[in-house]
């Protein structure tokens, strides 16, 4: 199994700044998901940054998650 999400950050630019279960970190970039169905949403700034942290995913007010593994797989890893 992948680590999951344990801290979640936003920036200007549509991405997560992610910090895993494993103590990895990385970025996640969600400007593609910006144009599909319940993600539209995601396209308001300030709406984009609300989100958490929920059971080792991101999620936002409105139920809109990313799967977890996904999240994992899909970010550029860096170090601090």
């Amino acid at each position: 199994m992948n680590p999951r999400v344990s801290e979640v950050s936003t920036t200007d630019d549509y991405q997560l700044n992610l910090l895993f279960t494993n103590g990895e970190q990385g970025i996640y970039d969600c400007s593609s998901l910006l144009d599909f169905g319940v993600f539209k949403e995601l396209q308001n700034k300030h709406y984009f940054t609300q989100a958490s942290v929920l059971d080792g995913t991101v999620v936002w007010p409105h139920e809109q998650d990313i799967c977890p593994d996904t999240l994992y797989l899909d970010s550029i890893k860096y170090s601090s």
